[in-house]
């Protein structure tokens, strides 16, 4: 597939200067208005690079409303920012997503997570109509080779991991004309039960195979782990970074102190949209991207 309508892409953009730069992009989760406001004000004051993932439940929760809502303020702020949906693996989620890439409400870039599938070759098969169709909105695609388990609140859950397969990587990526790989290397959605123990050596294989080639690599599964292990996945070659429970757990908690103390109702959202936007601060320091905008 050409890559002609991909030139300009905002997500694209964002990870090429990451992947360049040796620093990590923040690609956080967020659920409500609120959230997408608390992640604009950490990235502008930050002078970083940073990306807004929605997941399907949300798109289908707000629909073109409210994504049109978060390209607005993404691609108006002082900084870039991107706006991505996320792990979008039934049709129903994809057609919308699609629907309203017709519509002139496109993504910069989704996921079409076919990771369900058997074989990478029906992973493959699965993904590449959707890929296709989105190649033609300038809507750039993430995919997944192996396959992460675990869930989070709005995913589906999986019990099976499977690793990538290295080998299989540049097969993969070019049957399904995918410009994002999301691989599995011991990471899984949620609580870690024990200690992480990441495949570096897969990030870096990866690294080299598509060195040059504009495929940046994504981190999933980023709950509770350490930052040396984070700092370890950038010096490995790992350049988005999808981040949800770090700041939407404590950003819940405030709000509802806040309202038990008696806050009135505007000041509760104030102290829970900058705690959200605090934490963002945290990562994007962390990950190298501040000043990098």
């Amino acid at each position: 597939m050409s890559l002609d309508s991909l030139q300009g892409n905002r997500t694209l953009d964002i990870l090429y200067k990451a992947e360049q730069g040796g620093y990590g992009v923040l690609a956080q989760v967020c659920y409500d208005a609120q959230s997408v406001i608390a992640l604009v004000r950490s990235a502008e004051r930050m002078a970083s690079p940073a990306m807004i993932l929605l997941f399907p439940v949300t798109l289908a929760y707000g629909k073109g409303p409210f994504l049109q809502f978060c390209l607005s303020i993404a691609h108006q702020a002082a900084v870039p920012i991107a706006v991505h949906l996320d792990h979008a693996t039934d049709p129903e989620h994809l057609e919308l997503a699609l629907s309203l890439a017709e519509e002139g409400i496109a993504f910069d870039s989704i996921m079409v997570d076919a990771s369900h599938a058997e074989t990478d070759e029906e992973n493959i098969a699965l993904a590449r109509p959707y890929i296709e169709r989105a190649r033609k909105y300038g809507i750039a695609v993430e995919v997944e080779l192996g396959r992460l388990e675990g869930g989070e609140a709005g995913l589906r859950m999986i019990s099976d991991a499977k690793l990538t397969n290295q080998k299989n990587a540049d097969m993969f990526m070019k049957g399904t004309g995918a410009v994002i790989l999301a691989p599995s290397i011991g990471n899984l959605h949620g609580s870690y039960l024990k200690p992480p123990n990441f495949r570096q050596d897969i990030i870096r294989n990866l690294r080299t195979t598509f060195k040059g080639r504009g495929i940046p690599l994504c981190l999933h599964g980023t709950d509770e782990l350490p930052d040396e292990l984070f700092r370890e996945c950038i010096a490995s070659g790992m350049s988005k970074f999808n981040i949800n429970s770090w700041a939407r757990d404590p950003y819940l908690e405030t709000f509802t102190s806040a309202l038990q103390a008696g806050r009135p109702l505007p000041d509760a959202i104030e102290e829970a949209t900058e705690m959200f936007a605090k934490v963002c601060d945290r990562f994007i320091t962390l990950f190298g991207s501040a000043g990098k905008a």
